[in-house]
C-alpha cells in the first residue's frame, strides 16, 4: 500500500519528509506547533507529534523542553541527512565493495568526476 497523491495518502515517509523540511525552513529548533503551521493544516496537529518523536527515537531530530512545550531540531542539515542515509545503506548491503562497486559503476561522467575530486580532497566551486 504505497499511497499516493490521487488516492489522499502520503508515500511512506513522504510526511516525515515534509516534517523535517519544515525545521530546516525554521532555520532553528521549533515547536510542533510551527511546524504544524508550515505544514499548511493538511496534517493533524497529533500526526505531527507523532511524527516528530518517531524522528525523534529514529535519532534524526533531538527534542528538549522549553517552557510547557518542546523544541524540535534535526540532527543533520538535508546533505548530512542524505550522506547519513547512505552510509546506513552502504552498512546493510552486505560485501561492500561490491555495493560501491555498483553504485560508482552507476555514476553518471559529471557526478564520477566530481567523486573523484572529493576524493582528492579538492572543493568544487558551487555554481
Amino acid at each position: 500500500m504505497t499511497g499516493g497523491r490521487g488516492s489522499g495518502r502520503r508515500a511512506r515517509g513522504e510526511l516525515e519528509g515534509e516534517v523535517l523540511a519544515a525545521l530546516w525552513a525554521a532555520g532553528g529548533p521549533a515547536t510542533a506547533a510551527v511546524v504544524h503551521e508550515h505544514l499548511g493544516g493538511g496534517t493533524a496537529y497529533t500526526t505531527v507529534l507523532t511524527i516528530l518523536t518517531r524522528l525523534c527515537e529514529k535519532g534524526l531530530v533531538t527534542r528538549r523542553k522549553e517552557g510547557r512545550s518542546h523544541l524540535y531540531a534535526p540532527v543533520h542539515d538535508q546533505p548530512g541527512l542524505a550522506a547519513a542515509g547512505m552510509h546506513s545503506l552502504l552498512d546493510e548491503g552486505g560485501d561492500r565493495a561490491t555495493v560501491l562497486a555498483r553504485f560508482v559503476s552507476e555514476l553518471s561522467p559529471e557526478d564520477e568526476r566530481l567523486l573523484e575530486q572529493l576524493l582528492h580532497g579538492d572543493v568544487p566551486e558551487r555554481g
